[in-house]
């Protein structure tokens, strides 16, 4: 039986998902706004939803990916996948147990999902590290 070493490697996942929730703070109003500047008041509620379920979903991915990186490799890699398809299932799920309420826009509520999730993401590629003296965040410079 072959001796394997064990690693104490910080919650990446966590604060990844953390850190993306964090950035989004100050975006939230504005998105808000913009909602309801072209939907109204229902159209605000339906981002703020909206916003509710992306970062939910950040934050579900980061708990089943570090959840599944103490067991093996392969069941991370098919919790990725998998795991993908059903948070996918699950914002489905949330859209079309809301869509029919007198306080859902659909235009605002797709409209924030699709942008939310991909600016995030793309956004917070300038603050991950990926090197393993680092990994997750980059560390903080002082200037």
């Amino acid at each position: 039986m072959a001796d394997t070493a064990v690693v104490d490697v910080p919650p990446v996942e966590r604060q990844l998902a953390f850190d993306m929730a964090r950035r989004a703070i100050p975006f939230v109003p504005v998105v808000l706004l913009l909602a309801a500047i072209g939907w109204g008041g229902n159209g605000a509620l339906s981002s703020a939803y909206a916003v509710l379920l992306v970062l939910a979903n950040f934050i579900l991915s980061a708990a089943l990916l570090g959840w599944a990186a103490r067991i093996s490799l392969t069941f991370l890699m098919a919790t990725a996948l998998f795991g993908y398809l059903g948070r996918l299932a699950l914002i489905t799920a949330a859209v079309l147990l809301v869509k029919d309420q007198s306080w859902v826009e659909l235009v605002p509520l797709g409209l924030t999902i699709i942008v939310t999730h991909l600016g995030l993401l793309f956004w917070e590629t300038r603050y991950v590290s990926a090197s393993l003296a680092f990994p997750g965040l980059k560390p903080q410079r002082d200037e």
